[in-house]
């Protein structure tokens, strides 16, 4: 009897031990599924990184709401529309030869219609155009001294109108200061440099295929050696005008966004910081520490609002923190879609950032300042019982899941000022997409360059001359010209924080 009851007793250990394991491992594999199912709309990853074989329906996806408005081309937004030019390079005239019922000629027939039709495509890209200036030296027949041109003998020496391509202190070896610096007898001019920044910098090509680029289109032929050269002379030019004024404008900003991303160069991992606002964007490239965030320039001294993510790298500034609704809605749902029925405070917190986003939104359209008392009040409300919901849900639950729910739970518990931001200050947009749409690119030429760049240099000018283009594309300027000004007369300089001001 004995050994009947220590048998038992060994038998119910061990299953209990195996009960045990079974809930490892199922609390294992749920952890290995939900990592699996994770992609842009439920984690902090890119949309880049999600595989289109196995995308979910957009119908699921997607946290957004019906805008009302209807598809297709928007009133207001920009459009392209071509009409007739009363000058046409060349006029050909269709006409029939013969009847098309008896077969007569029609060769001096009356005319009884005559409908225009004009085709617009490009010409094969001509010579480039090459522009040679003479240096002369002058002897003195008083003295005998050899006098050579200086930077006030320039315009003597170009057309008229062409004196724009020389700057002020006479230091650009460019346009026509070519004619006074020593070394080869041929340079390639402002125009064909601004050309390959744009391609590298402003369309994110590799060298190689930006230096066939411009042969192919512009029929200038370059080495991969200049086209990888000219995007540190950019950052250059930028560092000594752009940057600064840009750090002093961006501090005065009564609402400033902030991110950082990824960029692998020289085969370790950097940071890429992004500060902007809706017509200015300030990149920097370092470490992801506080002091890196810090080296930019602008956050230690900022005392606006800022939106930022979650990173608590941010936390030491002195701003008016707010936080981006669009990381914490990616959070909520990657707790609701692993258990929807034990979750449900998380759809409930999720409908209400929605709900109060809607209300934002109202009331900016009818012109108000601040939402209605009662409908803040309301939407607090709701925050505080989806939070009550959630902690009396996941409270002593054992799994990975409870254990993420709670901290999700204690964040918007600590949080809630800083979520409800958006809510309170209807000056505070309700996510941090300006940001993230400014360091995008970053991932972009990325990508497109074989993964990484060659140097952590490359990424820093990459970043200057991307704030630059960024900037300009926002303030409404062409980015070719724009670059074309900053190898001629010098950078660019927005005036003022907005075009309004």
């Amino acid at each position: 009897m004995e050994q009947l009851l220590a048998r038992v007793t060994e038998l119910e250990t061990a299953l209990a031990q195996r009960d045990q394991v079974i809930a490892e491992q199922v609390d294992r594999i749920a952890v290995l599924e939900r990592q699996v199912g994770t992609d842009s709309a439920n984690s902090s990853r890119s949309p880049s990184s999600d595989a289109p074989w196995v995308k979910k329906p957009a119908k699921k996806r997607s946290s957004r709401t019906r805008s009302g408005r209807k598809p297709g081309k928007q009133p207001g937004s920009a459009s392209v529309s071509r009409s007739l030019i009363d000058d046409p390079d060349a006029v050909f005239e269709v006409a029939p030869d013969r009847c098309a019922r008896c077969e007569m000629s029609l060769q001096g027939a009356a005319e009884t219609a005559r409908v225009r039709r004009q085709v617009v495509d490009v010409s094969p890209p001509p010579p480039p155009k090459v522009t040679e200036y003479q240096v002369v030296s002058r002897r003195c027949g008083g003295c005998g001294h050899v006098s050579e041109p200086t930077a006030t003998d320039v315009p003597r020496l170009v057309e008229p109108g062409a004196t724009a391509d020389f700057d002020a202190a006479g230091d650009s070896d460019l346009g026509v200061a070519v004619a006074l610096r020593p070394g080869s007898p041929v340079r390639i001019g402002p125009r064909t440099t601004a050309l390959a920044v744009l391609l590298t910098c402003g369309h994110y090509l590799p060298v190689a295929r930006a230096t066939t680029l411009l042969v192919t289109m512009a029929g200038v032929r370059v080495s991969t050696g200049f086209t990888a050269g000219v995007r540190r002379r950019a950052a250059a030019a930028l560092e000594t005008g752009f940057l600064p004024h840009m750090r002093s404008l961006l501090r005065t900003a009564p609402v400033l966004h902030a991110d950082e991303t990824t960029g692998r160069a020289a085969g370790a991992l950097a940071y890429v910081h992004v500060a902007c606002t809706e017509y200015l964007t300030l990149m920097h490239v370092g470490g992801r520490s506080s002091d890196d965030i810090d080296a930019g320039g602008v956050l230690p001294e900022f005392t606006g609002t800022l939106m930022r993510d979650g990173y608590y790298g941010y936390a030491h500034l002195p701003a008016i923190h707010a936080w981006c609704a669009a990381h914490l809605l990616r959070d909520l749902r990657a707790v609701s879609d692993t258990d929807p029925d034990g979750q449900i405070w998380a759809l409930a917190m999720a409908d209400t950032l929605l709900e109060a986003n809607q209300a934002a939104h109202h009331a900016r359209a009818t012109g108000a300042d601040r939402l209605d008392l009662v409908v803040l009040k309301r939407i607090r409300n709701h925050y505080l019982g989806a939070i009550a919901k959630g902690t009396t849900d996941n409270q002593g639950q054992p799994g990975t899941l409870a254990t993420e729910a709670r901290t999700l739970l204690r964040r918007f518990t600590r949080y809630e000022d800083m979520i409800l931001r958006f809510a309170a200050d209807l000056t505070v947009p309700f996510t941090n997409n300006c940001a993230e749409r400014a360091v995008r690119p970053v991932k972009i030429q990325q990508r497109t360059s074989g993964g990484c760049w060659r140097t952590l240099q490359g990424l820093t000018d990459f970043a200057v001359v991307h704030s630059y283009l960024d900037t300009a594309t926002k303030w409404g300027l062409d980015k070719l010209e724009a670059i074309h000004q900053l190898f001629t007369t010098g950078a660019w300089l927005p005036p003022t924080l907005t075009p309004a001001e």
